[in-house]
């Protein structure tokens, strides 16, 4: 199953909680793999909170600056959108209960852009547990 994500900026964090919990069957039990397959973005777990994505985004731009002598630089100009990936990861695993996403209370499934703003495509793989 697979959704589309549009980003609005060259670093955007974006929930897409309730769009993979809408990929889910209602009586599905077992896991589900969220996957983003691009170089320059990534899928991470975290609170919704405006503070926080904000704070994400400062740190991912302080970490990996832009504008140093990167290598990948003389290809496509974007080599700081690759490495910030690096960190982030391209997938994560949540336990699914009876349909539901069995996360902590503040936790929400974030999609943080690296490159954009640009269409993201995300794909959600149930596994049942037995």
């Amino acid at each position: 199953m697979a959704f589309e994500v549009a980003t609005t900026a060259a670093i955007d964090v974006v929930d897409i909680t309730d769009q993979v919990s809408a990929t889910l069957p209602d009586e599905f039990t077992g896991s589900c793999t969220v996957f983003v397959p691009h170089t320059t973005a990534g899928i991470t777990i975290n609170e919704n909170e405006s503070g926080l994505l904000a704070d994400i985004e400062e740190m991912l731009r302080t970490v990996v600056a832009d504008g140093e002598d990167y290598e990948h630089d003389r290809i496509d100009d974007n080599a700081s959108a690759h490495l910030r990936s690096i960190l982030l990861g391209s997938d994560v695993t949540v336990p699914v209960t009876n349909g539901s996403l069995a996360l902590g209370t503040w936790q929400s499934i974030l999609m943080v852009e690296a490159d954009g703003p640009r269409k993201r495509r995300v794909l959600v793989q149930p596994a049942s547990s037995g």
